[in-house]
């Protein structure tokens, strides 16, 4: 599937701006309910780098086979965003 450079940038935007992370999910589904979002706890994502640094926040982009879902930094092949907060 992949992720659009207009997704992206309205991933820093959202994300960005949201009042709560949890707001920043719910706005990106309903923009984008074709690309999944969801919100672990950023101890879960210790080991692996953010795409995007927004603050106290991070985006991570994910991808999957169909079976397992793994952390990516190409948005070609990103199918998710995983965000956190620090």
């Amino acid at each position: 599937m992949g992720l659009s450079g207009e997704q992206l940038q309205a991933a820093t935007e959202v994300v960005g701006y949201a009042p709560t992370i949890r707001d920043a999910v719910a706005l990106w589904r309903s923009r984008y309910p074709q690309v999944r979002a969801m919100v672990v706890d950023a101890m879960d994502m210790r080991d692996e780098t953010p795409a995007l640094r927004l603050g106290h926040r991070n985006v991570y982009l994910a991808a999957t086979d169909g079976h397992c879902w793994h952390v990516t930094q190409s948005a070609d092949e990103a199918s998710a965003l995983i965000l956190t907060q620090h």
